[in-house]
């Protein structure tokens, strides 16, 4: 199972299904689709969405000066080259 460390840097990215997750050190952004299937491959996707979410909760639980919000950085964005 592929898996990142939430708020670690911002450079690593995963996808599950269609659903792409890409770190920063202040945010995560998850962008796309993901079909969760009654069936092994849907308990796959399932498994590995908790588990970066488990990982995600357990990061913000244990850090001590967690500010109250921050605010949204957004994506940046790039020309469609195909355009």
């Amino acid at each position: 199972m592929i898996m990142l460390k939430p708020f670690e840097n911002e450079t690593d990215s995963i996808a599950i299904d269609e659903l792409t997750i890409e770190n920063r050190v202040d945010q995560l952004e998850l962008y796309g689709s993901l079909s969760i299937t009654r069936d092994k491959a849907g308990l796959e996707r399932a498994l590995q969405l908790k588990a970066l979410l488990d990982a995600t909760v357990a990061h913000l639980q244990t850090t001590p000066d967690l500010p109250d919000q921050l605010p949204l950085r957004p994506t940046d964005s790039v020309d469609n080259p195909f355009k």
